[in-house]
């Protein structure tokens, strides 16, 4: 097989949540540009339209729909409409997430929910509601989105629910990928470290940027369009013998 043709994702039909913007608009636009038709999930219905008018300038086919993940109805009406509008949904990327800073001492029941709930609760329902169309179809790749702090400790900023979350989220990727390789569906995670995206925004400029600058091998962040291509192999039949992997994308800071 020809490699460029393993990257070819004409014909395939792809949900992003979060994807209107940060890393997820990066993703979305990847598997674009790679030949997909795209369905954009976010929160914020005008955020995910403005990515959806991108990928439709790319010539592809695009959808934007309004969803809080961490809600069964809400995900099983996305499934819906993305089923009705593409016929069948090949790739998801769960991306959708939150950052808090918040001490473990200071920490409040409903800072543990709102981040549990967005980040893994979102991830499962997503997975399980997606998976089952899979299943019909007998193929289907899942990318779940972990981070580096599910590996590591961060600091300085205190964020155990955070951590805990993204560690979660990793093992869940395995556990899954076990039971649905047998539907041929692929099921891998990206764990990104620290980008330049609208989350990190308010504090790269900070005394903490600083530390982490510090700490980091490549002494720089990650650009958002650097996980394109990770997004991309994960998705595509470039990486067919892979699942249950977690794939750390962080200018080798979880080395030291």
């Amino acid at each position: 097989m020809n490699v460029l043709s393993m990257f070819d994702l004409k014909g395939e039909k792809a949900i992003i949540t979060g994807g209107g913007q940060g890393l997820g608009r990066e993703m979305a636009l990847a598997l674009a540009e790679a030949g997909a038709d795209i369905a954009i999930a976010q929160r914020r219905l005008e955020v995910a339209e403005k990515t959806a008018d991108e990928i439709r300038k790319l010539g592809r086919d695009a959808l934007a729909v309004s969803v809080d993940v961490s809600k069964t109805q809400e995900v099983q009406n996305m499934v819906n409409i993305v089923k009705a509008k593409f016929g069948k949904i090949d790739i998801l990327i769960n991306n959708a997430g939150i950052g808090q800073g918040k001490s473990f001492l200071g920490m409040s029941e409903e800072d543990w929910d709102s981040m549990i709930d967005i980040h893994m609760k979102g991830t499962f329902l997503c997975s399980q509601m997606v998976a089952r169309e899979m299943v019909k179809e007998k193929k289907g790749t899942i990318i779940n989105i972990s981070s580096m702090s599910g590996f590591i400790i961060n600091r300085p900023q205190k964020q155990a629910h955070y951590n805990a979350a993204k560690a979660a989220i990793a093992h869940f990727t395995k556990s899954i990928a076990m039971e649905l390789a047998k539907y041929n569906i692929r099921v891998n995670a990206i764990a990104p470290g620290y980008m330049k995206t609208e989350m990190t925004a308010p504090v790269l400029n900070s005394d903490m940027a600083n530390e982490w600058l510090q700490l980091s091998p490549m002494g720089r962040f990650g650009e958002p369009y650097e996980i394109k291509g990770l997004a991309l192999y994960l998705a595509s039949r470039a990486s067919s013998f892979m699942t249950g992997s977690v794939i750390l994308i962080d200018g080798g800071y979880c080395c030291w």
